[in-house]
């Protein structure tokens, strides 16, 4: 099994990014496991209300992938030492806490009282989080707070190799390094799990198909490592004929890891300030500006915005657009269908077109919105669903 497809079995279907948007297949391979009891027959589904005059947002944001996998070394900046912690593709929330572990390994070395983190996103939360239960004293300095930053554009799906590294071009060791930072951070969300407003929880997700089983798109030479996790994540399942009320030939189902972004980033940085820490709204110009902070070890978690401020153009940008339909409380289950995504959550139902492959979006620094993508992506939900149940 390659490409999608083992992605789809391994992972569970997942047909979004983490961050901004994602993983894209047109095929649902294997059967189901013999043992399918009532006790895994669906529960009833509340259908969509996918029309055009409900899309109440569109947000873009731009991922940001560099070919031999995120920029973890360290430097020294005029008398600081500045660990890097960006360049995650479409993994930044699933990996974010595994990054911040191996970040505080590397800012530890100069057993610092405290440090800056710079940025406020998906990993400079993380990182903040995860130093401050360290005991040290931490200031995020950051342009915008996490609801204005880029990775509050995510999907909000569990997605720890999309778009991580191409295989040809990922660093030695690299896999290692995955696997470390994705057991990581899978365990760390455990902790979230049940918390008010529920801003991480496991969700069911189907994965739809007019067509058979089988075939489908390569992964576009970007790097897969999720069969080293299989013994963490879910395994997605064919269910049988008339399981459930989509009107489609082939159905899988799988149980799928989400995040609430807009809720999990408020969770954390409340989180931050009650343990103590600072923000700081600053926006730096030059990385000599690092070596001005009081603090003498700086973890750089910029995100996209390396790729000028660091002068850093292995970061390639993917575009990636989110359409917001109204939210369903009712709707507590994704979709993925004819290269749509649907992720319910708390704030809106967040609708993704995802025809191309990995490749959509890929070297495309475009972030104006444009509605006739998320239209036409909406339409292709209504259709879907005006025979629902039929």
């Amino acid at each position: 099994m390659t490409g999608p497809d083992r992605r789809l079995a391994v992972l569970g279907g997942l047909a979004t990014l983490s961050a901004c948007a994602g993983q894209t297949s047109k095929s649902f391979p294997g059967v189901s496991p013999a043992g399918f009891s009532p006790a895994d027959w669906p529960p009833k589904l509340a259908p969509i209300r996918a029309h055009r005059d409900r899309l109440f947002d569109i947000t873009v944001c731009l991922r940001p992938f560099r070919a031999a996998g995120p920029r973890m070394d360290t430097e020294t900046i005029g008398d600081a030492l500045v660990i890097h912690n960006y360049g995650h593709g479409g993994s930044g929330w699933s990996l974010s806490w595994g990054s911040a572990a191996l970040a505080l390994e590397k800012a530890m070395s100069k057993s610092p009282k405290s440090i800056a983190v710079i940025g406020c996103g998906a990993l400079g939360l993380a990182a903040a989080t995860t130093a401050l239960r360290a005991g040290l004293d931490v200031t995020i300095y950051c342009k915008d707070l996490v609801q204005q930053a880029r990775s509050s554009r995510a999907s909000g799906l569990w997605t720890p190799d999309s778009r991580i590294a191409m295989t040809k071009d990922a660093a030695p060791g690299f896999a290692q390094t995955w696997e470390r930072m994705a057991r990581i951070s899978w365990k760390t969300y455990r902790d979230y799990l049940g918390l008010p407003g529920n801003p991480i929880e496991f969700r069911d997700r189907y994965m739809l198909s007019d067509g058979g089983p089988g075939g489908g798109e390569g992964n576009q030479g970007f790097a897969e490592y999720s069969h080293s996790i299989e013994d963490l994540t879910p395994r997605s399942v064919a269910l049988p004929a008339k399981a459930t009320p989509f009107p489609v030939a082939f159905v899988r189902r799988t149980s799928t890891l989400q995040f609430n972004v807009h809720d999990w980033g408020h969770q954390l940085l409340s989180d931050i300030r009650a343990m103590g820490g600072k923000i700081v709204m600053r926006e730096f110009h030059s990385p000599a500006e690092f070596g001005q902070l009081p603090e003498k070890v700086v973890i750089n978690c910029t995100g996209y915005g390396a790729r000028a401020l660091m002068g850093d153009n292995s970061i390639i940008p993917v575009r990636g657009q989110i359409g917001w339909l109204i939210p369903q409380p009712e709707v507590t289950y994704g979709v993925y269908y004819n290269d749509v995504s649907i992720v319910s959550r708390s704030d809106g139902i967040v609708v993704q077109a995802l025809e191309g492959g990995d490749l959509k979006g890929f070297n495309n620094d475009h972030e104006v919105p444009e509605r006739a993508e998320s239209e036409d992506a909406v339409d292709v939900i209504e259709k879907l669903y005006s025979r629902f149940g039929t």
